[in-house]
C-alpha cells in the first residue's frame, strides 16, 4: 500500500504544480519497493508539410529506430488514408501505423454510405479524438494534407489529442532543424518545383542533424485532380564505397605464443542412410 494517498486524489480546477510534488512522492515510493521509474522512449523521424500554390506536399525520411539500433533502413512513414488525404507518422512506428489505417478504414466506411470524398477537417477530426481518448498511451504524432472541396489544408495532430493548422509545419526528433529551414525559406504559393525542393532540403536537414532521421527523403504531392507518391525522391545518405583493400598478408602480426591441445573424441555409434533418388 503506498504512503502517499492524498498524493492520488482527484485534482480540483485550476493550474497549480501540485503534480510535481505527486510525482516525486510516486517515485520516493517506487524506489523504496525496489522499482524504477518509467522513462520517457526516445524516437527518431523527420517529417515536414507544406501548402504551395496547387496543394499540399508532404515529406518523410525512411529511418526507423529502436533505441540506438536502426531496425529499418527504408520504411514508410507517408500513409494513405483517402485518394486525395495522406498523413506523416512520427514517434512509434506501430501506433502511427495502425492508428492511420484504422482512421482510413473509418473514412472509406464514411465515403460508402455519404456517397462523398472525406473532407481533410474530418479526419483531423477523427485523428484528435482517439489520441486523445487514449492520453497519449499512442505515442504517434501525426501531419494530416490533403486537398478537398475547400482548398489545400494541412494540419498537426500530437499524441495527446492537440491539433494546430498552419501553412507548413514540422514535427519528430529532427523537426528543429526542418523548422529552420522552412522559417527561412517558406513563402506564400509557392511553385511546385521550388515546393519540392524545399521539403526536400528540410527533410534533408533533419537527417544531417538527427541520429533518429535517415536514409531516403519520401514526398507525397497532393493536388486537385492527382495524387503522386515519390518513394526516395532524394537520397542523402549514401552507401560509401571501400577504396582501399582490408585484407592483410599471412604473418602481418607476430605470433607470441602457440598452444595445441589435442581432443579425445570417441565414436559411439555411426548410422548411414542412403538417400532414395528413384
Amino acid at each position: 500500500m503506498l504512503k502517499c494517498e492524498r498524493f492520488l486524489s482527484t485534482p480540483v480546477g485550476g493550474f497549480s504544480f501540485e503534480n510535481c510534488s505527486r510525482n516525486a512522492a510516486l517515485e520516493g515510493e517506487l524506489q523504496q519497493m525496489g522499482y524504477k521509474a518509467p522513462k520517457a522512449r526516445k524516437t527518431g523521424t523527420t517529417i515536414t508539410g507544406i501548402i504551395y500554390k496547387d496543394g499540399v506536399i508532404l515529406g518523410a525520411d525512411t529511418r526507423a529506430t529502436d533505441d540506438m539500433v536502426v531496425a529499418d533502413k527504408n520504411c514508410i512513414k507517408i500513409h494513405h488514408m483517402a485518394p486525395n488525404i495522406y498523413c506523416c507518422g512520427a514517434g512509434v512506428a506501430a501506433d502511427a501505423e495502425f492508428t492511420t489505417q484504422m482512421i482510413a478504414s473509418n473514412i472509406q466506411l464514411h465515403s460508402l454510405s455519404t456517397g462523398r470524398k472525406p473532407r481533410v477537417v474530418m479526419v483531423n477530426r477523427m485523428l484528435k479524438q482517439m489520441l486523445f481518448r487514449y492520453q497519449g498511451h499512442i505515442g504517434a504524432s501525426v501531419i494530416v494534407g490533403g486537398v478537398d472541396c475547400s482548398g489545400p489544408h494541412l494540419y498537426a495532430v500530437y499524441p495527446h489529442g492537440s491539433t494546430d493548422k498552419l501553412p507548413f509545419v514540422a514535427m519528430g526528433s529532427g523537426s528543429a532543424a526542418a523548422m529552420a529551414v522552412l522559417e527561412d525559406r517558406f513563402k506564400p504559393n509557392m511553385e511546385e518545383e521550388a515546393a519540392k525542393q524545399l521539403v526536400r532540403e528540410a527533410i534533408t536537414a533533419g537527417i544531417f542533424s538527427d541520429l533518429g532521421s535517415g536514409s531516403n527523403v519520401d514526398l507525397c504531392i497532393i493536388t486537385d485532380n492527382r495524387t503522386e507518391f515519390l518513394r526516395a525522391f532524394d537520397t542523402p545518405n549514401k552507401k560509401g564505397t571501400k577504396e582501399g583493400v582490408y585484407r592483410y598478408k599471412k604473418g602481418t602480426t607476430a605470433i607470441l605464443t602457440e598452444t595445441v591441445t589435442p581432443l579425445e573424441i570417441e565414436l559411439v555409434e555411426q548410422v548411414v542412410q542412403r538417400m532414395d533418388t528413384e
